[in-house]
C-alpha cells in the first residue's frame, strides 16, 4: 500500500517508516522541517513539507499523493513541562482536533478509506474500578483542571476517526530511541539526577510500550484491523509508577527517587496527583487477539535493561555513572 504518514518525524516515525518499508509499503511522510525532510528521505520515505493545520495544504498534499491509507501520528510533545500541563499540550491538542479534521477532509476528498490515528492510553481512562482498563471502559468524565482540554481533545479525535470508520491506537507511554526515556533522553536524565520525584506512594498504574513495538502494532493494525475499532497498544505488564521509576533508577545506577507528599503535590496542581497516584493502566489483550501482535519487549523491565546496556550519556556532576548490567531473559 501507499501510506500517507502525517507526523513522520515524531518519536514513532523512524521505526514506523522502517517497518512499513519492510512490509513492502511505500511511505510519503510529512514534516514541517526541511532538515527533517532529509532524514525522512534517508529512512526510505518520500518527504512532504507540510503544516498540518493548513487545511488547503493538507487536502492538496493528500490529493497529490493518492495514498491507500493515512496514518495520523501528529503531535508536538517536545519540552513538556508537567507543572504547566495544559499549556504544554495545547499545540498537540490543536493537532488532535483541527489537524484531525484536516486529514479526514483530505481522506474524503481523495477517496481514502483506511485511516489510523494515534491516541493515548496513559492517563485518559476513568480513575475508578480496577487498575487495568480495556478499550470498552469509559474515559475520565471529570479530569483534573489542567488535563481537561487534553482529554477533551483525545475524545474529539477518537470520535471523529471512529465516525469515519477509522482505527484508533491508544499507545502507552513511549520509551526507547527518540523518546524522553532513551539513553540521552531528558526524562532519563531527570531520573539519573533525582529530579523525577514520586508523588505519595506512586500508586498510579502506568502502561508503557517500546517505540519499536508500537510501530509493529501500527503496521499490524494497518494490515489487519477491522474498521471503527480501538486498540490499546501497550506492553504486557502494567505497573505502579513507584515500581517503574524505582526500577529504572536502579538499572541506570541512580539513587532511589525522592518522594513528595500528596498535599505538597496538590499545591503544584491536582493533575500531578492524578498522574502519579490515580491513573489506570491498560490491557493489550484485544490487540494481541485481533491483530496477531505480540510486543518484543513484553515488559518495560526488558526495555529498561536495554537502556542500562546502551552507551550512557556523561553523568551529571555528583551523580554515579550508570551501571552496566548483563541482559537477562524472561
Amino acid at each position: 500500500m501507499k501510506i500517507f504518514l502525517a507526523g513522520a518525524s515524531g518519536a514513532i516515525g523512524q521505526p514506523l517508516i522502517r517497518q512499513l518499508n519492510e512490509h513492502g509499503h511505500e511511505v510519503i511522510g510529512t514534516t514541517r522541517s526541511q532538515a527533517k525532510a532529509a532524514e525522512l528521505r534517508d529512512l526510505g520515505a518520500r518527504p512532504v513539507i507540510l503544516d498540518a493545520l493548513d487545511r488547503a495544504a493538507v487536502i492538496a498534499a493528500v490529493a497529490q499523493a493518492k495514498p491507500d491509507a493515512i496514518i495520523h501520528q501528529l503531535t508536538a510533545l517536545s519540552n513538556i513541562d508537567f507543572r504547566h500541563f495544559e499549556k504544554s499540550f495545547a499545540p498537540t491538542n490543536r493537532l488532535r482536533t483541527q489537524g484531525t479534521d484536516n486529514l479526514l477532509a483530505a481522506a474524503r476528498g481523495a477517496g481514502v478509506k483506511r485511516v489510523l490515528t494515534q491516541s493515548y492510553a496513559g492517563h485518559p481512562y476513568a480513575r475508578t474500578g480496577g487498575p487495568v482498563k480495556t478499550e470498552d471502559d469509559p474515559l475520565d468524565p471529570a479530569p483534573a483542571a489542567q488535563m481537561r482540554s487534553t482529554i477533551d481533545a483525545i475524545k474529539y479525535l477518537e470520535r471523529a476517526v471512529l465516525n469515519f470508520g477509522g482505527i484508533v491506537l491508544r499507545y502507552g507511554g513511549f520509551y526507547g530511541p527518540g523518546t524522553g526515556l532513551a539513553r540521552d533522553g531528558e526524562q532519563l536524565e531527570m531520573i539519573r539526577t533525582r529530579r523525577f520525584p514520586l508523588v505519595g506512594e506512586g500508586r498510579a498504574v502506568w502502561s508503557l510500550v517500546h517505540v519499536d513495538d508500537a510501530a509493529a502494532a501500527t503496521v499490524a493494525a494497518l494490515e489487519r484491523a477491522r474498521p471503527a475499532a480501538i486498540y490499546n497498544i501497550v506492553d504486557d505488564e502494567p505497573a505502579r509508577v513507584g515500581e517503574v521509576i524505582s526500577y529504572l533508577a536502579e538499572v541506570v545506577g541512580a539513587k532511589p527517587p525522592r518522594h513528595i507528599p500528596l498535599w505538597l503535590a496538590r499545591l503544584l496542581g491536582e493533575h500531578m496527583v492524578v498522574l502519579m497516584d490515580e491513573v489506570r493502566g491498560a490491557s493489550n489483550a484485544k490487540a494481541r487477539r485481533e491483530l496477531g501482535w505480540e510486543p518484543v519487549h513484553g515488559s518495560w523491565r526488558d526495555g529498561f535493561r536495554e537502556l542500562a546496556l546502551a552507551e550512557p550519556a556523561a553523568p551529571a556532576r555528583g551523580v554515579a555513572a550508570p551501571v552496566r548490567r548483563r541482559q537477562q531473559t524472561r
